[in-house]
């Protein structure tokens, strides 16, 4: 479960590359592989491409099928670097996303070195359920997290219960929804997680049928979150449906039919790294599924067709001028502070700002997410999952549409973080 950011060059971009419905296959025609090149350049060169975001780089390209050796060899390395670094403090989910990486598109003595990585996912999703059972079925992470565990422990062959994953899995579980919202990312990775289980599951039982209305009803929650911009629920949750809309055919039954689609698509100058590699995958027909198919890998482009080059360099355009904007905490009380900073600024310039004017009052910490820095402590209270409490980003009183590191403020604008529940 993510933030909500939602961005309208971004809707632009997708309402040009997805049908005005739901795809069933999303996949580009070849003679349209150039059209891609925006999406390409942003993921391959941008500088945010390390540690686990890393890994989000690596598995798009493999699923891709772009065979650039130097390029495949530096991003692994900046994976298996995170990977010795911070194994222990990885979550369960971030260690999942590393072995879908690591392990994608290999065959079996190649991914035999990464055995030890799915025994370590075991454990911690274990932990999580055991969180579950004694915190009011909080998990430690989130349900998006929980969702990547069960999905590489099945591709991998890791344990897990099918009695747990029908248990905690129910479509209408609270995990599933974040202020009443219910979170299409989240929705989707369960989906492609239970579409894994079911194919494990042996016998038309029980099990199976059960498993199968989960996806049904889940997939039905996601075509309802369908934005008339093509969106699907906002921008960093489309990448997921269009893998999930792979599926709809082929393992429900219950497509949605594809208009013609020719693809028209402008240049797009966006740094959303973990978008585009959710995106592109399901442009060239792939979903997470693939990632242990090697034959599916292998059968897909490999040589497209492209252009890559390195950015060129713009001078800034931003004016020097600087700005004021108000600023609030919210916990029990109220915490005020009119902040100057320059103009362009995002919302953690602020917080930084107000942190040098008055430390005990606006401390914080953040720590570094695939999406970017993400608030977890204000005046040293943390967000809880077991109390389903974060530190929740307004202006003018509404929630904001972006993360804290890409937010631009504006002069007079009534910035708050507040203590909430979801």
């Amino acid at each position: 479960m993510r933030q909500s950011h939602q961005l309208p060059l971004v809707g632009l971009l997708l309402f040009s590359l997805i049908p005005s419905q739901l795809c069933t296959i999303c996949e580009v025609s070849k003679e349209n592989y150039s059209r891609l090149n925006p999406l390409l350049n942003t993921m391959i060169h941008s500088k945010y491409a390390r540690g686990i975001q890393a890994a989000n780089v690596l598995l798009s390209l493999r699923l891709v099928g772009i065979q650039d050796q130097n390029l495949e060899q530096q991003v692994f390395q900046e994976v298996s670097d995170s990977v010795e670094k911070k194994r222990s403090d990885l979550t369960s989910g971030e260690l999942a996303l590393v072995i879908l990486a690591l392990r994608a598109c290999q065959n079996s003595d190649e991914s035999v070195t990464y055995f030890h990585l799915v025994n370590q996912l075991e454990e911690k999703f274990q932990k999580e359920i055991e969180n579950m059972g004694v915190h009011d079925g909080n998990p430690l992470t989130n349900y998006y997290q929980l969702s990547l565990d069960v999905l590489t422990l099945c591709l991998f062959n890791g344990s897990y219960s099918i009695t747990e994953v029908k248990k905690y899995f129910s479509p209408e579980n609270k995990n599933f929804y974040f202020g009443g919202q219910f979170s299409v990312d989240t929705g989707a990775m369960a989906v492609l997680a239970l579409t894994c289980v079911k194919r494990s599951i042996q016998n038309n039982g029980e099990d199976l049928q059960d498993i199968s209305h989960y996806i049904e009803s889940l997939v039905k929650k996601i075509l309802s979150e369908k934005k008339r911009n093509g969106l699907i629920g906002n921008t960093y949750s489309t990448g997921e449906a269009m893998q999930v809309s792979q599926r709809l055919t082929q393992e429900i039954g219950k497509g949605v039919t594809e208009e013609n689609n020719n693809f028209i698509l402008s240049f797009w100058p966006s740094k959303i790294l973990l978008s585009i590699s959710q995106i592109l995958p399901a442009l060239m027909g792939k979903t997470y599924l693939d990632v242990n198919n090697v034959s599916s890998c292998a059968s897909g482009p490999g040589h497209l067709n492209i252009s890559i080059h390195e950015p060129i360099p713009v001078e800034p355009t931003i004016s020097s001028t600087w700005i004021s904007v108000n600023y609030t905490v919210q916990i029990n009380e109220t915490f005020f502070t009119k902040v100057t900073v320059p103009k362009g600024s995002v919302f953690l310039n602020v917080m930084e700002e107000a942190q040098k004017i008055n430390q005990t009052a606006f401390r914080f910490k953040y720590v570094e997410s695939s999406w970017g820095p993400y608030i977890i402590s204000v005046q040293g209270l943390e967000e809880n999952h077991n109390d389903r409490t974060y530190w929740q980003l307004l202006s003018g009183g509404e929630p904001v549409t972006q993360g804290v590191g890409r937010y631009v403020v504006h002069n007079g604008e009534n910035l708050e973080v507040r203590w909430s529940k979801y």
